[in-house]
C-alpha cells in the first residue's frame, strides 16, 4: 500500500514577511515547544483527517490544533495545504475574544490572497 501524501504545512506572513504562528513556536521553551512541534507534525500526517482531542473546529473554516499547554491555529487550501495562522499559550479553556478576532483577521487575508477559495467560501 502506497504511503499517503503528506499535507503542507505553511504560515500566514504579514505583508513585512513576519509570521506569528513561527514566531509564537520559535519563543516556546522544553516541553511547550516539543508540544508544537509535535501537533504540527500531527497536521502535517494526517490533515483534514485530525480530530479531536488535537484538533477542534472553531467555525466558518477556522481550526485549532490543541495540546496540554499550547493552541495553534489554522485553516485549510486547497492541494492539502494547511496554513498556520497563529498561537497562544493555553490559560483557559475558552479562546480569549481578542485571540480568536486577530486569528480571524488572518485567515480572512489568507483568503483574501486566495480568491478562487474566498467566492467559495461566501456560498457556503
Amino acid at each position: 500500500m502506497p504511503a499517503k501524501t503528506p499535507w503542507t504545512v505553511d504560515a500566514y506572513a504579514t505583508e513585512k514577511g513576519e509570521s506569528p504562528a513561527w514566531s509564537f513556536m520559535k519563543g516556546l521553551q522544553g516541553r511547550d515547544k516539543a508540544e508544537a512541534i509535535a501537533l504540527v507534525k500531527l497536521l502535517e500526517e494526517q490533515g483534514n483527517a485530525l480530530r479531536r482531542p488535537q484538533s477542534g473546529t472553531l467555525g466558518q473554516g477556522l481550526f485549532e490544533l490543541r495540546g496540554k499547554q499550547i493552541r495553534l491555529f489554522y485553516l485549510f487550501l486547497p492541494n492539502r495545504v494547511a496554513v498556520l495562522l497563529d498561537g497562544e499559550i493555553k490559560k483557559q479553556d475558552a479562546i480569549p475574544l481578542a485571540t480568536l478576532r486577530r486569528v480571524r483577521q488572518y485567515q480572512a487575508l489568507v483568503m483574501k490572497r486566495q480568491p478562487a477559495i474566498a467566492s467559495r467560501e461566501k456560498k457556503r
